[in-house]
């Protein structure tokens, strides 16, 4: 125990301590502000591809806060403590201290290209030259770099600060130049002039940047009549051009294969090659040439018809159309001549065209032209010498088994094999000369003696005829006797189809693809079968198989398939069925094709949370960052557009949300005696184009935890004192203590008790556990005059433990106040009060029965000791005086209790006569 009234000193040194750190929390946070404000972003830049563990930079120093200047602090000073915000993209790379802030790169290499290139998270802005810097430096960034964005939080509250950390990842020279396609193809006429100028459609690609891209190209062998060059567009793209540097000749050469290389400007520099094809594409420069002037050609007089007389050629060294050559008689050939000999303007061919007679010339001249385009004619001379004869050529006598039409044999295709075509009697007229035969032309028939007879041949077939393989034969029946003199019988022989092939799709598996909601009758492809058959056995009709939905059709004419109805793609992804191509032929054959379809995503469909009201329960003081709870969106549709980002739109303060889990959470601590609750609206968008979003509504109930203890607002003091009139009856209310408490709930249910007494007969006085009325219990007695010091415990019933507060309740037993000094030099000392701690019982339902029951106990228990031989008397009258107090009890005012200043004393009006005196400090 302490000297007395020094519990008084100490009391009121607290009170002016919690005063000054009241004072000091109120300014601190603008002291904070005002010193580190000007702190809020860093540069940084480092190269991509470094290992673990290098050093980016130390936000501790770059923010200049106190832990890093090197000086010991005056005052000690909570130690720093450095967090990412959130775990996006940017934090995999870095490796953040949390009580040092230097960042260092993480395991996760860093790879330019992969990073920003594909857009995965990074955000492309340009490269800082600096190492670091604050938020108003002055380094300029390039469009060529890329940077990570990084959210720290400064910790404690007194260096807090929200400080932006960018980092520009410079390019190395890591990827070499390649090429899209690995062979180029240009083509170059062969009269381009000199210096001209051909794109190369293909330029080489390279991941890096600046001056680690491609920077120039060159050819491995130019042939001497080529080179590169490079122009630069304002983009910076460069783009490579073949320039010609001599005479090209296509009849000379037609290509040149050579090999173009792309090389950086990195150290040291990387290629990357090509093969570059260049064709000389053709013009019209060379004219038809006969390679001779004359050709001499002799011929029998007994010639049949259709008898080979010669074929001209000319050769134009030029290409296609260029090189076209017809053939021609000149003028100056007479027209016996060309009623004699046929020309065949195409092949050059001269056939003998009518039957020679005695008295045609023996000498013909036939001057005939090559003609190409644009060009002078080639002439070359025939000079046809015809030999007169005078015996008679063999006779071929042709006797037809299959159908025959004006010479033309007509054969189904698959006959058999040595299916008969026709007899042929071959014999000399003038019967002195032996007569041969054989059989003249390509194709699968043999002409074999029909034994046993003689000069009787058999032409037959030697393997089945295919219509899509060769539709017309022509052959010839040669005779000739010992002479030398022959005859040529020709046969023309045209295959007939059959129904012997099924259609064939161009394509067995045919993949589709259309966007979701499609307009009716959406056009998807056009099938394409083909039949080799001929005529209607080749004409294809295309129908859907059975495993088509009904709303699929399919024209059976043209082979247009379209949809009629919208798709969607939440309800069906693909369909996979069968069409079928059928031809005409009897019996039809037909063939099968698979068809997919894909049904591509479009944005149509907004995010969906699973409730459009989420409510949270979270106990207070709940600590910052701490998971709120988990808010659950969907999205059907796919990719992109099925991407959910979530947003805050109100008190984004205090509240963030992870975008990828959907969690919830407060950056601050909350307090529910501030704000009990909280209202959110929470947005999700999707990542379509335009995007489409959806809203839904969070309240955050914060659950009260026992973290106040009961506030006495009255009496005011531990020094203030209330004068009691002796004259005071048992059971009237003397004063009482009034608190409250913030907390809600059982925490804030306040009990009273008294935990100490001081004075002549203490017990005297109780108080009510539920309202803090304090009562006399007993009659005040000669001896109970003076000071009575009753210590009041004020406790709520929070869990898990009840938290109190106390204060003492001084009463003045006497008359008056004669000297106000006196006491309160009494009230200065240190009282000797015993501390009973007994848990206060609080009653529901009291009832002013049993108040006065108990008032009356200790009136009966006094009476019983006095009297002990009138008890039955002494009770009659103890309950009597009992009722009459009750009585007056309830008649009384409630407000017995006057608060006056100190040293001040009132006179209150008569209270059935019993005047009370109040002084209150």
């Amino acid at each position: 125990m302490g000297p007395p009234g020094s519990r008084g000193s100490t009391s009121s040194a607290r009170g002016s301590f919690q005063h000054l750190l009241l004072f000091l929390l109120f300014i601190g946070p603008f002291n904070c502000f005002a010193s580190y404000s000007r702190a809020t972003e860093l540069f940084y830049s480092l190269n991509e591809g470094l290992p673990a563990g290098v050093l980016i930079g130390s936000l501790a120093r770059d923010l200049r806060l106190p832990m890093a200047s090197g000086q010991r602090p005056t005052v000690p000073q909570p130690p720093l403590s450095f967090t990412l915000a959130s775990r996006g993209l940017g934090g995999q790379y870095v490796r953040l201290d949390n009580r040092s802030g230097e960042l260092h790169t993480s395991a996760l290499e860093i790879d330019r290209e992969a990073l920003c290139m594909e857009s995965g998270g990074a955000t492309v802005f340009g490269e800082a030259e600096s190492t670091s810097s604050s938020s108003s430096s002055s380094s300029s960034l390039s469009s060529e770099s890329c940077l990570l964005l990084l959210d720290v939080l400064v910790l404690p509250q007194e260096y807090f600060r929200l400080v932006k950390v960018k980092i520009a990842i410079r390019d190395v020279n890591d990827n070499a130049p390649h090429f899209p396609v690995p062979h180029i193809h240009l083509s170059v006429p062969e009269n381009a002039p000199v210096n001209t100028r051909l794109a190369i459609e293909h330029p080489a690609l390279d991941p890096d940047v600046g001056t680690n891209g491609v920077q120039t190209y060159r050819l491995r062998d130019n042939y001497g009549v080529f080179t590169l060059d490079v122009e630069e567009n304002e983009s910076g793209e460069r783009t490579p051009y073949l320039i010609v540097m001599g005479a090209l000749d296509r009849e000379t050469r037609e290509e040149y294969i050579t090999v173009i290389i792309a090389e950086d400007g990195g150290t040291p520099p990387l290629v990357g090659s090509a093969t570059l094809t260049i064709g000389i594409s053709d013009i019209n420069d060379n004219c038809p040439q006969f390679s001779d002037s004359q050709l001499n050609v002799t011929l029998y007089g007994n010639s049949s018809l259709g008898t080979h007389v010669a074929t001209v050629h000319a050769e134009d060294l030029d290409l296609g159309s260029n090189a076209e050559i017809t053939y021609s008689y000149s003028q100056k050939v007479p027209q016996l001549s060309r009623d004699l000999f046929h020309l065949d303007e195409t092949t050059g061919a001269i056939t003998l065209s009518s039957k020679i007679d005695g008295d045609a010339p023996r000498l013909h001249r036939l001057i005939i032209l090559g003609n190409g385009p644009g060009c002078i004619p080639a002439v070359i001379t025939v000079l046809v010498t015809i030999i007169k004869v005078m015996m008679r050529p063999p006779d071929v006598v042709p006797r037809f088994i299959a159908n025959e039409v004006e010479g033309v044999v007509y054969l189904k295709e698959l006959e058999p094999i040595n299916t008969p075509i026709a007899f042929f009697t071959i014999k000399d007229p003038d019967e002195k000369y032996k007569v041969n035969c054989y059989l003249d032309g390509d194709g699968p028939f043999r002409l074999s003696p029909y034994k046993p007879y003689n000069n009787e041949y058999l032409l037959e077939t030697t393997k089945p005829l295919d219509y899509e393989t060769q539709q017309l034969y022509e052959i010839s029946v040669v005779a000739w006797n010992s002479e030398g003199f022959n005859v040529n019988k020709i046969i023309k022989i045209q295959v007939l189809d059959d129904n012997d092939n099924s259609p064939v799709f161009s394509q067995q598996l045919i993949e589709l693809s259309i966007e979701e909601n499609n307009v009716p009758n959406a056009f998807l492809t056009k099938l394409h079968a083909t039949d080799a058959d001929s005529g209607e056995r080749g004409e294809v009709s295309y129908f859907l198989g059975p495993d088509a939905p009904s709303y699929f059709s399919l024209d059976k004419t043209t082979g247009v398939l379209t949809v009629a109805t919208q798709l969607d793609r939440e309800e069906k992804e693909k369909y996979r069925y069968t069409v079928k191509a059928v031809d005409s032929g009897f019996p039809p054959r037909e063939s099968i094709a698979t068809v997919t379809i894909t049904v591509l995503d479009k944005n149509d469909n907004s995010p969906r949370f699973i409730n459009k009201d989420f409510s949270f329960f979270v106990p207070e003081n709940f600590p910052g960052f701490g998971e709120i709870g988990v808010i659950s969106v969907t999205d059907a549709d796919a990719g992109q557009n099925g991407w959910v980002a979530l947003s805050v739109l109100n008190g984004s303060d205090i509240f963030v949300i992870d975008t990828g889990k959907g969690v919830l959470r407060a950056k601050v601590s909350l307090d529910r005696e501030q704000q009990s609750s909280y209202v959110l609206w929470i947005e999700a968008v999707d990542g379509g184009d335009p995007a489409l979003s959806s809203t839904a509504k969070i309240t955050i109930l914060l659950l009260d935890i026992n973290d106040n203890p009961p506030l006495v607002l009255f009496p005011q003091s531990n020094m203030s004192y209330l004068l009691v009139l002796p004259s005071t009856l048992p059971g009237s209310p003397i004063t009482e203590v009034y608190a409250v408490d913030k907390d809600t709930g059982m925490n804030a249910v306040i009990a009273y008790s008294i935990i100490g007494r001081r004075g002549p007969r203490p017990e005297s006085f109780r108080i009510d556990p539920k309202t803090g009325n304090i009562t006399l219990e007993e009659s005040l007695m000669q001896n109970d005059y003076g000071l009575y010091r009753l210590l009041v415990k004020v406790s709520d019933h929070g869990y898990p433990e009840p938290l109190h507060s106390t204060v003492m309740v001084n009463l003045f037993v006497n008359d008056t106040v004669s000297n106000e000094s006196y006491i309160e030099s009494l009230l200065r000392k240190e009282p000797d009060i015993n501390i009973e701690e007994k848990q206060p019982q609080i009653s529901i339902e009291p009832t002013h029965q049993k108040m006065e029951s108990a008032s009356c106990m200790p009136t009966l228990v006094a009476l019983s000791i006095i009297s002990l031989g009138s008890i039955a008397l002494v009770t009659g009258m103890g309950i009597y005086i009992c009722l009459r107090k009750g009585k007056k009890h309830h008649r009384a005012d409630e407000n017995m209790e006057v608060q006056i200043p100190l040293n001040g004393r009132i006179n209150l009006h008569m209270l059935e006569k019993k005047p009370m005196e109040i002084s209150n400090i």
